[in-house]
């Protein structure tokens, strides 16, 4: 009988073979653990003995090598999930600053980032990072096997490519793998050093793999166009576009989209900024990589290739200051808690109207610049400044100027002047300087003493002021800015013609105390000091609060709470401010108070009006402005400060001119002459704007009564008699009872001393007590 040859070690046993129990030890696990092996084993079975044996001989290592993989697979895998998805969707973004039109503003806070849908992107910039990054993006997962391959080869030559796919590099800059200055702590330490970077890029493919699991393409690449850089800090295709071309990425050309796509390789090397030669030259790159992907034809390219580039102009780059922003910027602090507002992505719309803004802007540089040319002038001017090497300016030295615009019947700020240039000064007047304010505080005194149930008509000496007959004052005598003096004449002739005695008698008669309340409420920070001193405007405020105060006489009284910012969204259109009542409504920003008897303020209101065509600002007529309107001139000693400050029924402006260390202007450097004329400028833009100027207080009720002339209380029969007595219209709100009778002239006729008729001037209205008796101050001359 032939000798049987022994059985395979693959075929079964014999079935002679003694019975054995099926193993339950390592044979079982065994199993588990070199299935990858039996299944070769099983798969080449069938395979002749030569080629079965050289078959295994390969595979085994190969299947070997799973078993390393697979642990870096459930260790990565694992560190991988400890990364928050949810990142990809929060990435930091400059929060952006809107007028109450739309206007951009600018930009705050985050980074230079805006996010921008892909549906949003031109089709051609897709296109070109398609074929720069990753031609076949949309054909394999994370990784790619194909250019894995390839960029083997290219290092073998000595050529250094790399092989990340779009959702690596997505996975390494979202979260920030790679750590420079790690890197470059241990780059002498080669073995180290590449223990680091396989560490790094096992990583980042097991990141990717979650996010290929998590997301779709698209949103993959959405993501990665709005998180890469492209040099100088930007972020995100949306604020490439806009820094580099100044437009909305939807907008690029085939031209500046392969730009932009060249760029990323070395964002700081090729953007047009730093190299406009290396810009042309990778933008031709990406335009071939585009005709080699078919996305485009070579004549195609060939025109895009001779397309100059037009970028944003040199002069236009660097970020420029704003007052308005420094002021928004204040304002969204006390809105928001610190660390939102830094996070950014917010969407800010204000109540500024750039249109406003910038004619401010003009017409106060247009004006200092004139005053700069005049003959004489002895001051530094801006030009000369200018001139001064920069690393050795201090802080400019010529003269400056500022303006607030408010909105009366709502305190919207519609515009903040803190100076000629913020890039040279960003310390904004506007709202931060306080400046005496001279003879603009004067209708508060009147406001005051209106409240107190003085009348505008009711006579009041202009003559010079006696020791003693100011109580508080002590030897204080002001004199008048013209040295002249007067005798009786109306209350409102003392407003009109900005009279000081008769101002400081005025004052008197309210009391520092009632005057100082009127402050308060009309909305000034700084506390009025308690001298006869301050009826004169011997102490400081802002243009913000002058401009906000005078609101209140074309408002009848009413004050509205300024405020810049009227809306914050955050990028998903929430409305984050202002907050939202019980009933879910938004509560309006828009708050008011009655800051001073309505009356009393149309009265002030009605003078002022009377400032503006026949008084110290009779000039808005012959400068352009002839609409309704009413205002006050104010210059202190020494033409220091030179201020208007006016009104038309829908807005208030107040316009500040001089040094921010206080010294002479120039001789005759009065409100008139440096402040209003920039106010007509603006007001005059503003109502061609649609801010019309309409009547003033066309709604007060008014009742007619006979009142006294000296006494200012109702007229009896001895008034009439002494030819005291008139008619007027008198606001419901301040019309005296029918018993406030004239205390001067008896209710019925009595003869009277015919000298005392013939005298020349009646007695002044009696001073009432004021505090502070005991010190005696000095006039400070104003206007």
């Amino acid at each position: 009988m032939p000798k049987r040859n022994p059985p395979d070690d693959d075929r079964l046993r014999d079935r002679n073979a003694p019975h054995r129990a099926p193993s339950r030890g390592p044979g079982a696990a065994s199993l588990l653990f070199f299935w990858p092996f039996h299944l070769v084993n099983l798969l080449t079975r069938p395979l002749g003995s030569p080629l079965k044996f050289l078959v295994r001989i390969f595979a085994y290592p190969v299947v070997a090598g799973l078993y390393p993989l697979l642990v870096f697979a459930v260790v990565y895998g694992i560190r991988a999930q400890q990364y928050d998805l949810a990142k990809i969707h929060a990435m930091p973004e400059r929060t952006i600053i809107h007028d109450r039109l739309g206007e951009e503003i600018g930009r705050i806070h985050g980074e230079k980032r805006s996010i921008v849908p892909l549906n949003q992107v031109a089709e051609n910039f897709r296109k070109a990072i398609l074929a720069r990054e990753n031609e076949r993006f949309y054909n394999y997962g994370a990784v790619d096997p194909v250019g894995i391959g390839r960029a083997v080869l290219k290092n073998l030559q000595g050529k250094k490519e790399g092989a990340s796919t779009i959702t690596q590099q997505l996975a390494s800059d979202i979260f920030k793998l790679k750590d420079p200055e790690k890197i470059d702590e241990i780059r002498s330490n080669k073995p180290r050093l590449l223990m680091m970077q396989i560490d790094r890029k096992c990583l980042e493919i097991a990141i990717a793999f979650r996010l290929e699991s998590a997301m779709t393409k698209d949103e993959i690449l959405e993501a990665y166009i709005n998180q890469i850089n492209w040099g100088r800090s930007i972020n995100g295709v949306g604020e490439a576009s806009r820094i580099y071309f100044e437009k909305h990425p939807s907008e690029l050309t085939l031209s500046e989209s392969a730009l932009l796509a060249g760029i990323v390789r070395g964002p700081d090397a090729y953007n047009p900024f730093s190299s406009m030669e290396a810009a042309t030259r990778e933008r031709g790159t990406t335009l071939d990589r585009m005709v080699d992907a078919g996305v485009i034809t070579k004549a195609e390219a060939e025109a895009a290739k001779l397309e100059p580039i037009e970028v944003r102009p040199k002069w236009r780059r660097e970020a420029k200051q704003s007052y308005a922003m420094e002021a928004i910027q204040r304002d969204l602090e006390v809105i928001l808690e610190k660390e939102n507002i830094e996070l950014g992505g917010l969407d800010i719309t204000t109540t500024i109207d750039l249109r406003i803004q910038h004619k401010g802007e003009e017409a106060l540089d247009k004006k200092l610049r004139e005053v700069e040319r005049m003959s004489g002038y002895d001051h530094q001017t801006q030009a000369a400044w200018r001139q001064i090497p920069a690393d050795q300016r201090k802080e400019p030295d010529y003269i400056q100027g500022a303006a607030v615009v408010v909105e009366n019947r709502t305190g919207a700020v519609l515009a903040v002047i803190g100076g000629r240039d913020a890039n040279e000064s960003i310390f904004n007047r506007a709202t931060r300087a306080s400046r005496q304010v001279g003879s603009l505080f004067k209708p508060f005194i009147y406001l005051a003493a209106f409240d107190q149930g003085l009348r505008p008509d009711t006579n009041i000496s202009d003559g010079p002021i006696e020791t003693g007959e100011i109580k508080g004052a002590g030897n204080w005598h002001p004199h008048n800015s013209d040295g002249k003096f007067g005798g009786m004449q109306p209350v409102s002739y003392g407003l009109i013609r900005s009279r000081n005695t008769m101002s400081v008698r005025v004052g008197n008669y309210a009391g520092i105390p009632k005057v100082k309340e009127v402050t308060r409420m009309a909305g000034f920070t700084t506390p009025m000091p308690d001298k006869p001193t301050s009826f004169l405007g011997t102490w400081g405020a802002s243009p913000w609060e002058i401009a906000t105060a005078y609101t209140i006489f074309p408002n009848e009284g009413i004050r509205y709470r300024p405020y810049l910012i009227s809306e914050i969204k955050d990028r998903d259109g929430n409305i984050l401010w202002p907050s939202k009542d019980d009933k879910g409504h938004p509560i309006s920003p828009t708050l008011s108070y009655p800051a001073a008897k309505a009356g009393s303020a149309w009265s002030v209101s009605r003078i002022l009006k009377e400032v503006a065509t026949s008084g110290t600002a009779s000039s808005i007529k012959r400068l352009g402005f002839d609409k309704p309107c009413g205002g006050k001139t104010g210059t202190t000693n020494d033409f220091k400060d030179a201020w208007f400050s006016g009104f038309t029924s829908n807005l208030t402006c107040a316009v500040w001119v001089g040094f921010d260390q206080p010294k002479k202007t120039f001789q005759g450097g009065y409100g008139a002459t440096l402040s209003l004329p920039v106010w007509v400028d603006i007001m005059k833009t503003a109502d061609r704007l649609g801010y019309k100027a309409g009547e003033l207080n066309a709604n007060v009720k008014l009742v007619e009564m006979e009142l006294c002339r000296l006494s200012g209380k109702r007229a009896t029969a001895g008034c009439r008699e002494a030819d005291t007595a008139y008619t007027d219209k008198v606001p419901v709100d301040i019309a005296l009872p029918e018993n406030d009778l004239c205390p001067i002239h008896p209710a019925k006729a009595q003869a009277v001393d015919e000298s005392s008729l013939n005298a020349p001037e009646p007695p002044p209205l009696k001073a009432q007590p004021v505090a502070d008796p005991e010190k005696p101050l000095r006039a400070v001359p104003v206007e």
